[in-house]
């Protein structure tokens, strides 16, 4: 059974920086596209970046030039370096990935909650 647990969530002041970590374990044959979502309270979930195999990265317009997407892929690890936190980053933030076991599907993480303060 495959599983996706993130890591690195918590409270930080505004101006500053968070690393979210993301670990996919299991029978994994390979992992296509992966990426990173967030959702705030009584906001619909959005897409913050992706990154695919070939390392071509996406980001959101609220994010780009302060957040970094990143991957490893010895380790099956994605990565959010998050710098220059605003208040409005804060948000529960999950990871995915496109995964193929024995079907191909899309996993999500549990989610880590990120608290930016004023």
């Amino acid at each position: 059974q495959v599983q996706l647990v993130e890591s690195g969530g918590g409270l930080v002041q505004a101006g500053g920086s968070l690393r979210l970590s993301c670990a996919a374990s299991g029978i994994i044959f390979s992992i296509n596209a992966m990426g990173w979502y967030r959702q705030a309270p009584g906001r619909q979930r959005e897409l913050v970046a992706t990154i695919t195999t070939g390392v071509e990265t996406n980001y959101a317009d609220s994010v780009k030039g302060r957040f970094t997407i990143s991957r490893d892929n010895a380790k099956n690890t994605v990565y959010l370096q998050m710098n220059s936190l605003k208040p409005e980053d804060t948000a529960v933030y999950y990871c995915n990935a496109d995964i193929s076991t024995f079907t191909r599907r899309t996993y999500w993480g549990q989610g880590t909650q990120v608290t930016v303060s004023a």
